[in-house]
């Protein structure tokens, strides 16, 4: 590449990918019995034995499903399979990185086509349509095994009120379709 110029990006359909829309869990809509929960007072450790305070069960469940949720205190409560818990001042990825909603970014890749929900039916119109207008990168860790070579982790930021598991956004999807955006 000479001075000054940038390089090309292409776009590459793909098809037949499996989406998990995930967000961050937040206490105030949470109701479970209190939980002591133990952990890391900060990012670098590894399964800490420190008291981290008593929180919903609900709420401790979302998290270790999801990843991070948001205290009410405005810390956030991460988890990680190999970590376990931990206090910081942000939501983190896997790999300690923020975590950031996605619908943000330049677009890496984006969802050209929905597929379908678990039971085989369309998911909301509303839904699909908000996933295919955002924009995505890759922003966390690879881990094989995880839901396989062609699954997406789509992050759509904190959960916006009580049952949000029973809501429209809570879906995973299959046989989707992306168009990835690859430099030349």
């Amino acid at each position: 590449m000479t001075p000054g110029t940038t390089a090309a990006a292409t776009s590459s359909p793909s098809t037949g990918w499996e989406i998990t829309v995930y967000y961050t869990a937040v206490e105030d809509f949470h109701v479970g019995t209190d939980t002591e929960v133990t952990g890391c007072t900060k990012l670098d450790c590894t399964n800490g034995q420190d008291d981290l305070g008593s929180y919903p069960s609900d709420f401790v469940d979302a998290v270790k499903d999801e990843g991070t949720g948001r205290t009410s205190s405005g810390q956030y409560l991460n988890w990680s399979y190999d970590i376990g818990f931990w206090l910081d001042s942000e939501p983190r990825t896997s790999d300690g990185e923020r975590l950031t909603p996605c619908l943000l970014y330049t677009t890496r890749f984006t969802i050209t086509g929905c597929g379908v929900q678990d039971d085989g039916s369309a998911p909301q119109e509303a839904v699909c349509a908000a996933l295919r207008d955002g924009a995505w990168k890759v922003t966390d860790e690879f881990t094989p095994g995880l839901g396989g070579s062609r699954h997406i982790d789509a992050y759509i930021g904190p959960e916006t009120s009580t049952g949000f598991t029973d809501s429209d956004w809570y879906i995973t999807l299959t046989g989707a379709r992306l168009t990835i955006a690859t430099d030349k």
